[in-house]
C-alpha cells in the first residue's frame, strides 16, 4: 500500500475532513454547532452605552492569573466609542477595574484603556514568549490599514516604524504556533465582493503583502437565496426593514483562523444581503453567519460539511444579542476539553428610522419589540463546543471507518466519541494487507483484522457512553506490530466518532 503516513502521535486526527480517512461504509459526516451561553459582557446602560463590540478575544495574563479583554463600548449620545478593559478569573464573569488612566465625565475612576480620540485599536494579543517585556503585548491599530504596535502592559503603545497592512474595516489576527508566525486576515474586494486576504509575519511588524485566500462563489449565491427566504418566511426571526428583489451575491466578510492539531480551522463570516440601503448610508440590510473551512497550509481552503452554518443567527426573544449578526471575534480558545468561541452578537438589522420609513414599524409590532432594544444593540457573547467536536462521523446503524496508515509503538489509542446509544470497536489491520473483492471494494467479508483485534470474535472491548478521551482496549491485551504501518478499523453502531490519537 503506497500511502502517506498520518501522525496521530503528534496530533489528534479529527474527522473534519478526509485527511485521516482511508475508507468508510455506512457513515455520514455531521457538523456540530456549539452550545450558546449568551452574553458575558453587555453594554452598561447606566453609563450611556448602547452596545459592545471587539475584534479581539480574551488574553490570559499569567502574571495576574486573570483573563484580560479589550473592547469598545458605543455611546448613546453619539460621542466616540470608548476602548474599555475588563478582567475575569473564569472567562465568564467580568469585572471593570478602575485603571485611573483617562478622565471621563470628570473622573479617572473608570476602565478606559485608551484616550478618547486615539487611533482605533483593531486587535491585541499578549505574547508570553517574547523575551523583551516591552513587547509583551502586540496590537494592530487603524481603521483603513493595520499599523503594528507593541506595549509592556496593553495601555501605553509604541508604533513600529513599518508600513501598515492595507485592509478594509474588518480583519482577524492571531499567532500561529504551527508556522511560528503572526497571521492576519484582512478584507479586500474581488469579483465576489468582500473577500479574505492573508498577510503573515515571522517577526511582528514585518508583514507580507496580502494574498487572496478565500472568497464566495455560486454555491454561496444559492445559499444566500435559501437563507434569506428562511428568515423572511419563518415568523420566529426578525426580518430586516429593507428587502428588494435583486439577486445579490453572498460575500466573505472576514475569517478568524484557529491553528488546531496541526491544521487550520477557519470561521468565515458569510454576508447575505436582503436589500440595498439607499444613500447616504449605502451598504445592505443583511444577516451574517459563520461557517467552517479547513486548510493545511493557510493558503488553500476547503469548506466543511457542505457549508452548513456553524454559528448562526437566533430567533428573536428579546434577550439574546445574536438575532441579526453573529461574528466570531477571533481565534477560539481551547480550555481543557472545551473550545470557547467568543463572538459579537448584534440584535437589529436597522435603526428606528429605517424600520419606520421602509417597514412602517410592522415587524417591530409583530414581534412586540421593546423600543429600548435599539439602545441595547450588541454584546460580547460566548458559545462552547466539546474539544475536537466540530464534525463527527456517524453510524446510524452499523458502519465502519478505516484510517490511513500510521506507525504504532505501543502507545494508548484514545478516541473522542459519543456512543451513549451504541458502541465503538477498534480493530487493528496490517496496512500492507487489505484484500479487495472481485469488484475492487474493501469490505468486512474481504479481510480480517490481526489476531487478537477482531471485533466479531469478541476480542475487542467496545466503548460505550460519551467520552472525550477514552483509551481503547482488547481482551487479553495483545500487542500490535511495531515494525510496520497499521490501520485502525473503527466498527460503529449508533455512535459518533470525532477524533483519535496515540498517547
Amino acid at each position: 500500500m503506497d500511502q502517506e503516513l498520518i501522525d496521530p502521535k503528534s496530533h489528534r486526527q479529527l474527522f473534519i475532513d478526509d485527511h485521516a480517512v482511508f475508507k468508510t461504509v455506512g457513515i455520514e459526516r455531521t457538523l456540530h454547532q456549539p452550545e450558546d451561553c449568551g452574553a458575558v459582557i453587555r453594554p452598561d446602560k447606566s453609563l450611556g452605552q448602547t452596545g459592545t463590540q471587539t475584534s479581539s478575544v480574551p488574553q490570559w495574563n499569567s502574571d495576574k492569573n486573570l483573563w484580560e479583554w479589550w473592547y469598545y463600548a458605543h455611546q448613546i449620545d453619539g460621542s466616540p466609542s470608548l476602548l474599555l478593559y475588563s478582567t475575569s478569573e473564569d472567562g465568564i464573569h467580568w469585572e471593570n477595574p478602575a485603571l485611573g488612566l483617562h478622565e471621563w465625565r470628570g473622573s479617572k475612576k473608570n476602565n478606559i484603556a485608551l484616550a478618547l480620540g486615539s487611533e482605533h485599536l483593531a486587535h491585541i494579543i499578549r505574547d508570553e514568549n517574547d523575551s523583551d517585556p516591552q513587547r509583551r503585548y502586540k496590537a494592530l491599530f487603524g481603521s483603513s490599514g493595520r499599523k503594528p504596535a507593541v506595549s509592556p502592559n496593553g495601555f501605553q503603545w509604541t508604533m513600529l516604524d513599518v508600513p501598515p497592512v492595507p485592509s478594509a474595516d474588518t480583519s482577524c489576527f492571531t499567532y500561529d504556533p504551527i508556522g511560528e508566525q503572526y497571521v492576519l486576515t484582512v478584507k479586500h474586494g474581488t469579483n465576489w465582493g468582500r473577500s479574505v486576504w492573508l498577510s503573515t509575519a515571522k517577526t511582528f511588524g514585518d508583514f507580507s503583502e496580502p494574498e487572496l485566500i478565500f472568497h464566495t462563489d455560486e454555491i454561496d449565491w444559492e445559499n444566500r437565496r435559501d437563507r434569506v427566504r428562511e428568515i423572511i418566511e419563518n415568523p420566529a426571526y426578525l426580518t430586516p426593514p429593507i428587502i428588494d428583489d435583486n439577486d445579490y451575491i453572498a460575500e466573505a466578510y472576514k475569517m478568524a483562523i484557529m491553528p488546531y492539531e496541526g491544521m487550520y480551522i477557519g470561521f468565515p463570516l458569510i454576508f447575505n444581503p436582503f436589500g440595498a440601503i439607499p444613500p447616504p448610508h449605502m451598504n445592505f440590510t443583511r444577516i451574517n453567519q459563520n461557517e467552517l473551512a479547513i486548510s493545511r497550509d493557510l493558503h488553500n481552503w476547503t469548506r466543511v460539511a457542505d457549508r452548513a452554518v456553524f454559528l448562526g443567527i437566533q430567533p428573536w426573544d428579546g434577550i439574546n444579542y445574536g438575532t441579526n449578526q453573529i461574528s466570531v471575534n477571533d481565534r477560539p480558545i481551547l480550555r481543557e476539553n472545551e473550545i470557547w468561541v467568543y463572538y459579537n452578537g448584534h440584535r437589529l438589522p436597522g435603526d428606528r428610522e429605517r424600520y419606520r420609513q421602509f417597514n412602517g414599524n410592522k415587524e417591530l409590532f409583530r414581534l412586540n419589540i421593546d423600543p429600548a432594544a435599539f439602545d441595547d444593540s450588541s454584546g460580547l457573547c460566548l458559545a462552547k463546543l466539546g474539544r475536537d467536536r466540530f464534525v463527527s462521523l456517524d453510524a446510524a446503524g452499523t458502519g465502519w471507518v478505516i484510517t490511513k496508515p500510521f506507525m504504532w509503538k505501543g502507545e494508548k489509542l484514545r478516541i473522542n466519541s459519543d456512543a451513549r446509544w451504541g458502541e465503538v470497536h477498534a480493530e487493528i489491520l496490517d496496512a500492507g494487507v487489505l484484500p479487495e473483492d472481485s469488484d475492487g471494494n474493501l469490505g468486512p467479508d474481504t479481510f480480517d483484522a490481526l489476531p487478537g483485534f477482531v471485533s466479531y470474535k469478541g476480542e475487542t472491548v467496545p466503548m460505550t457512553g460519551d467520552h472525550k478521551q477514552r483509551a481503547m482496549s482488547w481482551h487479553g491485551n495483545p500487542q500490535p506490530p511495531i515494525d510496520r504501518p497499521i490501520q485502525i478499523r473503527f466498527v460503529m453502531r449508533q455512535a459518533r466518532l470525532y477524533s483519535f490519537w496515540l498517547e
